[in-house]
């Protein structure tokens, strides 16, 4: 005697509620072993081939190729070994699908499901003053159930512990309704020509929409079946055929380690501010008329920077593991852009250094990183860095920190901006700038004051020129 076993539509996702049975590839009464696919099953999103668990045979295909079930439904009865038709006839009839024990309605046709309306007419529960002893029903549905004519012993309640509520009555009082309606749709392949392949549905359908001969497809799938993989094996290469694959430089290589570090290692804060340049502007504009030359708002930028940071010690930091190193120099980094990547070669001890020698020192240093001739204690260490990608049109954004520096600054473009001053509105250049800020070493408090302080020095440049 054989002991049976229910082959059911299997769930994938809570979103799954019915598949299509795409494809048998053990025939009835055939023996199978474990890992060999038994049947193809489709839904709207992937297509997956159910596997034997263990060895066994296929006694009874129920459900048909192209045929849809709800999840749960029985697809085949499997067993250890070939059993009769009666034992096999005797497990369907007894089959109860997942969730459905001891509901006698499971077992019943569909139409039966749906309680049938009372004619108006009989109005059968007129005849009670009071509800069938043992009925469970709210005194609402009672009382609605008598208005319409309602009879409640053939409601089935769907209240705690099966209690009849208004809803119940309500519902059941409407006329029954045709659910569905239509022609359905054909998902077969209008291409007969595949039928001879040994393919799936979803490579057949793959090879007729990129005109792929199954023909010259190797199939890689069970006794040689050909799948999607396989079709798009060969359509793939064409499309990609216009790419060019360039390998990372050294340099490269070193930034993606270490930017992936920092996202993955680092919680990043962020805080945004506007600071208002006409100022700084004006007094870089009187510069370069009496000299014929002045530094970039970018190194006036720095040099706030560092007296800001010698300010605030606490954003001028490094985050070696469990230790914080607090640096007594503000060591700026410079992001520079180079064919090979970003750069970021260090102005030591910024804050004791005047605007005019920090921008000789950036630039220097920056027409060596693009000549690729910086010398490797050029660009370690540094306990600060600031991107500026305002020259590029960037209203605003925000820097991922290099580490170990614990904060860095992004600076976007100059605007002319509406502001309300003194209760009028006005234009005034503005600089959107954004301190990220690694959380482990530097709070938020910690970092506005920061910026409060950089706000103060760029709206009032003469403290960068003291």
């Amino acid at each position: 005697m054989s002991r049976l076993t229910a082959f059911t539509m299997p769930k994938w996702g809570i979103e799954m509620t019915e598949g299509l049975v795409a494809e048998w590839m053990v025939a009835e009464g055939q023996p199978y072993t474990r890992g060999e696919a038994l049947t193809l099953v489709e839904t709207d999103k992937i297509t997956n081939e159910i596997e034997a668990e263990a060895d066994g045979v296929m006694c009874r295909i129920v459900a048909q190729a192209g045929e849809t079930l709800p999840v749960g439904a029985l697809l085949a009865v499997t067993g250890d070994a070939a059993a009769s038709a009666d034992e096999v006839e005797a497990f369907i009839g007894s089959f109860v699908p997942a969730g459905a024990a001891g509901e006698a309605a499971a077992q019943q046709p569909v139409a039966s499901a749906a309680p049938a309306p009372v004619a108006v007419a009989a109005k059968p529960a007129l005849a009670l003053t009071e509800p069938p002893t043992g009925l469970a029903i709210s005194p609402a549905a009672w009382k609605h159930a008598q208005s319409l004519g309602v009879d409640v012993t053939a409601i089935k309640g769907t209240g705690p512990k099966g209690r009849i509520s208004f809803q119940d009555v309500d519902q059941a009082a409407r006329p029954a309704h045709a659910v569905g309606g239509g022609q359905p749709v054909s998902i077969a392949l209008t291409t007969s020509h595949l039928d001879g392949f040994f393919a799936s549905p979803l490579a057949k359908r793959l090879a007729v929409k990129h005109d792929v001969d199954l023909a010259t497809v190797k199939g890689t799938g069970p006794r040689g079946r050909i799948g999607k993989a396989d079709v798009l094996a060969l359509v793939v290469p064409a499309a990609a055929a216009d790419v060019e694959v360039v390998p990372m430089s050294m340099t490269r290589k070193a930034i993606a380690r270490q930017l992936t570090l920092s996202k993955t290692t680092i919680p990043h804060f962020y805080l945004r501010m506007s600071v208002k340049v006409d100022a700084l502007q004006a007094m870089r504009e009187r510069a370069k008329a009496s000299v014929g030359q002045a530094p970039s708002i970018n190194d006036y930028l720095v040099r706030a920077c560092a007296l800001a940071l010698a300010a605030n010690p606490d954003v001028n930091v490094q985050v070696h593991g469990d230790a914080i190193h607090r640096f007594r120099h503000a060591d700026i980094s410079v992001a520079v852009a180079t064919d090979k990547g970003l750069i970021t070669p260090v102005v030591r001890a910024a804050e004791t250094r005047t605007v005019a020698q920090i921008s000789a020192e950036i630039a220097e240093l920056a027409s060596r990183a693009r000549a690729n001739r910086l010398k490797a204690e050029e660009i370690a260490g540094g306990s600060f860095s600031i991107s500026n990608l305002g020259m590029f049109g960037i209203d605003q954004f925000d820097a991922i920190i290099n580490p170990p520096q614990g904060a860095i600054l992004a600076v976007g473009a100059a605007q002319r901006t509406p502001v309300e001053t003194d209760y009028a509105l006005s234009f005034a250049t503005v600089v959107q700038l954004s301190l990220s800020c690694d959380h482990r070493a530097i709070d938020g408090a910690v970092g506005a004051k920061f910026m409060a302080e950089l706000r103060r020095l760029i709206e009032n440049p003469q403290a960068l020129v003291g």
